[in-house]
């Protein structure tokens, strides 16, 4: 979903920008009541506020605009080889609503790879994006295809807060003409991935 003038859109062409951008992203944790993330542009507007929304049987994320409008559902696909997760437009879970799906390539220990297929890359053979974190996980590259070509870094900031607290803080810095509400959708899947990764590793092998 690449749209003209050299713009990587995926969510819609209102979350790209001319210019660079430098967002921040707060994890918010809730007693008894989950979390979510605060987002902010580099001015400390609000741009974006994200929620995880307790099922029944498993949980989905919700991606609110500044006004609070959904504009993206991201959620879990069970019982698949790799960590697989999906993202649909708005409030819905419906396949014909998905915009693009993200999956584990590789995951060792202390790094993680993703691999992104927008919604019409039915075959799957060519990732559409990919991600490669760093040692630790504490940064984060996003790349447009299998090229080289750079479109966000993320950089995870560590706090008293954070480590004690789960109060994460991620810095992120966005190319110019990239979809940025995509690009922050890549780093809450990043880091469900990696957060479940490390409450299961113990029972990997049951």
């Amino acid at each position: 979903m690449e749209g003209g003038n050299n713009r990587t859109i995926v969510i819609g062409p209102q979350f790209c920008s001319p210019q660079p951008l430098q967002i921040s992203m707060k994890k918010k944790v809730y007693f008894l009541a989950g979390y979510g993330y605060e987002v902010k542009d580099d001015y400390g507007n609000l741009i974006f506020t994200i929620e995880n929304v307790l099922g029944f049987f498993r949980s989905k994320i919700l991606i609110f605009d500044a006004v609070g409008v959904p504009i993206l559902t991201l959620k879990s696909k069970n019982f698949t080889w790799h960590s697989r997760w999906q993202a649909f437009k708005g409030d819905s879970t419906d396949e014909k609503d998905l915009i693009f799906s993200a999956k584990t390539s590789s995951k060792f220990q202390f790094t993680t790879k993703l691999d992104i297929f927008l919604a019409n890359n039915i075959s799957e053979q060519v990732c559409d994006f990919r991600m490669k974190t760093s040692y630790m996980e504490s940064n984060c590259d996003v790349f447009a295809g299998q090229s080289s070509t750079l479109i966000a870094q993320m950089n995870k900031k560590y706090t008293a807060g954070s480590i004690f607290l789960g109060r994460d803080k991620f810095m992120v810095n966005v190319n110019p003409n990239v979809d940025h509400a995509f690009i922050v959708s890549l780093i809450v899947i990043l880091e469900e991935i990696s957060s479940s990764g490390k409450t299961s590793s113990h029972s990997s092998t049951h």
